[in-house]
């Protein structure tokens, strides 16, 4: 009778074992999606053991894109110091793109196609001239893709992270869901009716619509600019016809900084008035300000420079690539241009006089000076925690920590 009864139990024992074995599986599958708390602020370690196909170049040392430029004047030796070291310390390979004065741009040489088209000062038409000899050069190497950044950005040590869920975003805006051909999760994508009673198409980051994996670019297969490094972005607005409509909301971001240390220079900032703290948002380009980074495919950038570089410069180059994105001022429209909010890369600004800040714009005129150095909005700054990461050390300063 014993062993009878032994015998009838242990079966239930392994259906016990099996059923936890599940809830792990089940539970860890979840953490890996979640934002953990083990941290200050919850900060994942990402595992990047599922990432395949193109999803797995966003950790080499280009972030997924052929190549990454610098653009900078060749006389800022210490910006240029300070770009090799961050890139070095981030495992990262850049190259300089040197910068241009504008002075030395003659007139000929800059296309002003409209009958009241004038000159632009020098410093702008300087910067202009400097990004499209970095677009070009993207066009003459016929390169896939490149990253192209200013010379003063910042980034966060978790940069591959925050582009990995950029990626993410940009596959759920832009890839067609996976077995339906031509169906986006974006119903106003790739051409919105601009009618702004029609539903908002707002998607939850963490559940995110399964779409047709990307084989060209772990951003995806269809885009033309990434826009991840600039001053300001608005929302879609909602009677655009040539902007898509949707947002991709992530609550509970621990890289983003909080509300506080929130700024941009576009009003409303809807981020900040609408969502929770630590909110991050993914959506198509509107209205940016600043081209501190933004990535181009090897099509955005042959589009780019026939409508930057070919036509009028009738203002300063980051109004130029916003009329770009949203096919304004004589630019054709149907271009594919992806943000987030907050940027990922930022000004860092040194101590010291603030003259130094800009080359472009004026600054300290009345002897203003920098007591210590700081990036905008980056939690986890490279430029910061430079002594540690050479140390070894993990201990890193939140430059923007909650109270």
């Amino acid at each position: 009778m014993m062993r009878q009864s032994m015998e009838w139990r242990l079966p239930s024992r392994r259906i016990v074992y099996a059923l936890g074995t599940a809830i792990v599986v089940v539970t860890l599958l979840l953490f890996q999606f979640r934002p953990s708390t083990s941290s200050p602020f919850g900060h994942r370690s990402r595992s990047w053991a599922a990432a395949s196909g193109p999803m797995r170049d966003i950790r080499n040392s280009t972030l997924g894109f052929e190549k990454i430029f610098v653009v900078g004047l060749p006389s800022r030796s210490d910006r240029r110091d300070g770009m090799v070291l961050q890139a070095a310390l981030s495992d990262m390979e850049i190259e300089f793109i040197d910068g241009v004065k504008g002075a030395d741009v003659p007139d000929k040489a800059v296309p002003m196609t409209l009958p009241d088209s004038k000159r632009l000062p020098d410093a702008s038409i300087g910067s202009w001239r400097a990004h499209m000899n970095a677009v070009r050069e993207i066009v003459h190497r016929n390169l896939s893709s490149a990253l192209i950044l200013e010379d003063d950005t910042d980034w966060d040590i978790r940069i591959r992270d925050q582009l990995h869920d950029f990626a993410l975003s940009a596959h759920a805006l832009t890839q067609p869901l996976r077995g339906r051909p031509g169906v986006y999760a974006d119903p106003t994508y790739p051409q919105p009716s601009g009618d702004a009673s029609e539903p908002l198409p707002e998607m939850d980051f963490y559940q995110l619509p399964a779409t047709v994996p990307p084989t060209t670019s772990p951003y995806g297969d269809d885009w033309d600019v990434l826009w991840v490094g600039h001053c300001g972005m608005h929302f879609p607005f909602r009677d655009s016809k040539t902007v898509p409509q949707a947002r991709i909301i992530r609550l509970d971001d621990e890289t983003v900084a909080p509300k506080k240390n929130l700024w941009t220079i576009n009003i409303p900032f809807t981020l900040k008035e609408t969502y929770p703290e630590h909110t991050r948002a993914y959506h198509h380009a509107q209205e940016g300000v600043c081209t501190l980074g933004y990535a181009l495919s090897q099509r955005g950038a042959r589009r780019l420079l026939h409508e930057v570089a070919l036509k009028d410069v009738g203002a300063p180059y980051d109004i130029l690539l916003r009329f770009y994105c949203e096919g304004d001022k004589g630019r054709s429209p149907g271009r594919q241009c992806l943000a987030t909010q907050p940027s990922l890369f930022h000004h860092h600004r040194p101590a010291g006089p603030a003259s130094a800040n800009s080359d472009i714009s004026n600054h300290g005129q009345n002897g203003e000076f920098n007591e210590k150095a700081l990036t905008d909005m980056v939690r986890w700054s490279v430029r910061l925690n430079a002594e540690a990461l050479m140390e070894g050390r993990t201990d890193f300063v939140d430059q923007w920590p909650d109270e």
